[in-house]
C-alpha cells in the first residue's frame, strides 16, 4: 500500500500553509498566484461544504458506436487538416480541427477516433478561450461527468478536474522528498465502479519546456505477453481504491467531496468499441489480485506495472504547445505527468473526465451492474473500510 508521503497529490490538492482559506470557507491558492494567472476563472477552490452521494450505477451508451469510420464530421473535405501518427501504433496529432465546431456527429468520430489511435493531440485550438462552463457542456457529450472526489476545481464547476503545480521552488522540495521520479502511471479514477473513459486535457500555463504527459499502450502491452501468459490472467480481478487519495488530500488540510470507494475490476478488460484486450492496472490505484495470495499478487503486479511503464517501445510523450488539447482512451492508455522543469513556474491545466461502462473482460457483461468474483474480494474490501 503506498504511503500518503510518496503518493503526494501536490498538483490536485489543497496544501495547507500556502493556499488559503477565504473569509467564505472557501479554499484557494494564496493571492500572489492568483494575481499571476492568466486564467483565474480555471483556478483551483476547494469547497469544504460540497458534499455528494456515492456515485450509482448507469448504463453508458459509447458514442464512437455510433460514429461514422470515415470520418465526414470530424475531418471535412472542406477544410485542410494535417494528421499525423506519432507512432505508428499509438497517438496521432492533429491540425486544422477546431473541436470546439464540432457537431453532435463530429464528437461521435471524435470518440472512434481517440479510441483506434489511444492519444489524440489536437493543436491552436480555442477551448481555453471559452471558459469553464463550455468546457463542462462539451464533455456531456461523451459521458456523465465525473466529480473528481479531492481535487481542486473552478467555482461553480466541480465538473472540472484542475491540476495546479505552483510557481514555488519548494515544490520540487515536496515532490522529490521520498522519491528520485515522480512518474506515477495510472488511468483516471480507475478505482471507480465507472471509471473515466475518454479524458480531455489542456494545459493552460506552463514552463517554456518540459512538463510532457508521458502515456503507455495497455493494449500493445498485452499482445507483446505470450499466448500462455495471456490464458493465466483471464478470469483474474484487481481491488482498485481511492483511499490513498483521500488520505493524502486529509494530510494536506483538503476536502472530501464523496466518501472513498473500493471496486473490484477485470486485470484484462476489453474495449467495447474495438474490441481490443488491455491490462487494466496501475500503480496510483490497484493493491490486490483478488484470486490470488498476497505475495503471488504482488509479484504479478510488479510484473505487469513494469512491463507497462519500461517498454518504450509502446510508449510516446505528448508535449504541450500552447492551446493544446489532447484527449486519451482511459481504457487502452496508462498516463503520467513529466516533473523536469528547473524555474519556479505554475503548470496549470484542466481535465473533463467523462465516466464510461464497468470495466468487463466479456462483451456480453457489458452495461451488467454486478457480477461475482467471490468471496474474497468482499473480504479484501471490507479490510480497506
Amino acid at each position: 500500500m503506498s504511503s500518503t508521503a510518496t503518493y503526494g497529490n501536490f498538483d490536485t490538492h489543497f496544501f495547507a500553509g500556502q493556499d488559503e482559506i477565504g473569509e467564505d470557507g472557501i479554499l484557494t491558492i494564496n493571492k500572489r498566484n492568483r494575481e499571476q494567472s492568466h486564467y483565474p476563472e480555471f483556478l483551483p477552490t476547494w469547497d469544504p461544504s460540497q458534499k455528494y452521494p456515492p456515485l450509482k450505477f448507469f448504463k453508458h451508451e459509447d458514442p464512437g458506436k455510433r460514429a461514422d469510420p470515415s470520418f465526414p464530421n470530424l475531418f471535412a473535405k472542406d477544410h485542410e487538416q494535417i494528421v499525423k501518427k506519432v507512432t505508428p501504433k499509438l497517438g496521432s496529432e492533429v491540425r486544422g480541427v477546431q473541436l470546439s465546431q464540432l457537431d453532435s456527429a463530429g464528437k461521435d468520430e471524435l470518440a472512434l477516433f481517440v479510441a483506434q489511435r489511444g492519444v489524440v493531440i489536437f493543436r491552436d485550438q480555442d477551448f481555453a478561450a471559452k471558459g469553464p462552463a463550455f468546457a463542462v457542456e462539451y464533455g456531456k457529450h461523451f459521458g456523465r461527468l465525473h466529480i473528481h472526489p479531492t481535487s481542486g476545481a473552478p467555482r461553480n464547476h466541480p465538473e472540472l478536474h484542475i491540476t495546479y503545480r505552483r510557481a514555488d521552488p519548494g515544490e520540487f522540495e515536496r515532490v522529490f522528498s521520498n522519491s528520485t521520479n515522480a512518474v506515477q502511471y495510472h488511468t483516471d479514477v480507475s478505482y471507480e465502479l465507472q471509471p473515466a473513459g475518454i479524458t480531455f486535457f489542456s494545459v493552460l500555463e506552463g514552463p517554456e519546456s518540459g512538463g510532457d504527459t508521458i502515456f503507455a499502450d495497455s493494449v500493445e502491452a498485452y499482445n507483446r505477453l505470450s499466448p500462455a501468459f495471456q490464458k493465466r490472467l483471464a478470469g483474474l480481478h484487481v481491488l482498485h481504491t481511492s483511499e490513498d487519495q483521500a488520505s493524502n488530500s486529509r494530510g494536506q488540510g483538503g476536502i472530501e467531496r464523496r466518501k472513498p470507494v473500493s471496486n473490484i475490476h477485470p486485470l484484462v478488460r476489453i474495449h467495447p468499441v474495438t474490441g481490443a484486450k488491455s491490462l487494466f492496472v496501475n500503480r496510483s490505484f490497484a493493491r490486490r489480485i483478488v484470486e490470488l495470495k498476497e505475495e503471488e499478487s504482488e509479484s504479478l503486479l510488479k510484473f505487469l506495472y513494469d512491463h507497462i511503464e519500461q517498454s518504450h517501445d509502446l510508449q510516446l510523450r505528448a508535449n504541450w504547445e500552447p492551446n493544446t488539447v489532447v484527449i486519451w482512451d482511459n481504457r487502452r492508455v496508462h498516463h503520467s505527468a513529466i516533473i523536469d522543469w528547473e524555474t519556479a513556474v505554475s503548470r496549470h491545466a484542466f481535465r473533463i473526465t467523462p465516466q464510461a461502462e464497468r470495466p468487463v473482460e466479456d462483451l456480453k457483461d457489458l452495461n451488467k451492474e454486478e457480477y461475482d468474483v467471490g468471496d474474497v474480494a468482499e473480504a479484501l474490501k471490507a479490510v480497506l473500510h
